[in-house]
């Protein structure tokens, strides 16, 4: 069996190298985009994301690169020995890439070395799944719960391994559960602050927000809209989901209309995929924590992901600005 290099450096050891432009290195990286671009003098060009489960960063291949056809020719998910020089373009970490090789099948097997390029919360799956169980059976409403209840029995399986994201927020392998799962345990503390809210709707709207993205996204190495993803979307998808669940469930008028308008509110903004706004407190109250776990997930995801030597990271867009990576120092 093959044995990779020991020498192969992983995104974020990349990223705290010091004084680094120039400096010729390798890695093992997932072909996570690939996107067919043509510039303003009509040559076309390859704009490519490659990363590994420490992060990830942007490169172009031009046509006249000598790897160009091979690279074009990918899908994304592709596993790739990736060589070059360390490079930055407008203060991006943006390497100019030499050498482009397919791993074959035997060095794929290497141990280890899908573990390395596949991301993963920094929770345990299955701990995460045995308590997303409990908040589950929190919900005392009958009908409600077994309304829950239904639609995991359907999705369970591809909900615990799916993203919450192709790449704004948990947008990794066990990501969705995780994201829903912060969802429940910042809902559990911040319930009793407002009694304004019927608990167990929107425990239950929480828990189901997102369950139309366990058909909207596909793949297993790398993350992509399915056909169904793009036509209707993960909030349409999902109200699906819940309205054939609520009526098998005998789920009463008023509480099944007041849950799937949660789902169908739950993105905030029409721009951002919400077919309506919010317009009862369970709803208000779903997407705002919705909004505040995607944001902080970013800020945790760009935290795991920081070299030890990176002060800000990168313009994240769905905060609209670089972050802070370096920790208070205690004088």
């Amino acid at each position: 069996m093959p044995d990779l290099d020991p020498v192969l450096l992983t995104v974020r050891a990349l990223k705290g190298l010091e004084n680094a432009t120039g400096k010729i290195f390798s890695s093992v990286l997932l072909l996570r985009k690939l996107t067919s671009k043509t510039a303003s003098n009509g040559n076309s060009f390859l704009s490519v994301e490659l990363g590994d489960r420490t992060g990830s960063f942007g490169s172009t291949l031009f046509n006249d690169h000598p790897h160009f056809e091979i690279v074009k020719a990918l899908t994304e998910g592709a596993a790739i020995r990736v060589e070059g020089k360390i490079d930055y373009y407008q203060g991006r970490f943006s390497p100019k890439l030499t050498k482009l090789t397919v791993l074959t099948e035997l060095e794929l097997a290497v141990p280890g070395v899908l573990e390395s390029l596949v991301e993963v919360p920094p929770e345990d799956p299955t701990a995460l799944w045995t308590e997303f169980q409990t908040f589950i059976e929190s919900i005392k409403h009958p009908e409600l719960q077994a309304t829950v209840r239904m639609v995991f029995e359907e999705i369970g399986e591809t909900f615990r391994t799916s993203p919450a994201a192709v790449s704004m927020h948990h947008a990794y392998r066990h990501g969705l559960l995780e994201h829903t799962t912060h969802m429940a345990r910042a809902a559990k503390a911040l319930l009793p602050l407002y009694s304004e809210v019927e608990p167990d709707l929107a425990m239950a709207g929480i828990l189901l927000h997102d369950t139309g993205k366990t058909i909207e996204y596909e793949g297993v190495m790398a993350t992509r809209r399915s056909r169904r993803g793009l036509l209707q979307g993960h909030v349409v998808l999902g109200y699906q989901l819940v309205r054939k669940a609520g009526l098998k469930a005998r789920l009463d008028q008023n509480r099944l209309e007041r849950l799937e308008h949660i789902i169908l509110s739950h993105q905030g903004e029409p721009e951002w995929g919400a077919a309506v706004y919010a317009a009862t407190p369970e709803a208000v109250f779903v997407s705002m924590v919705d909004n505040l776990d995607a944001k902080m997930g970013m800020v945790q995801r760009a935290l795991r992901q920081a070299g030890e030597t990176e002060e800000f990271s990168e313009r994240l867009p769905g905060l609209s600005s670089q972050l802070l990576l370096r920790k208070i120092e205690e004088k």
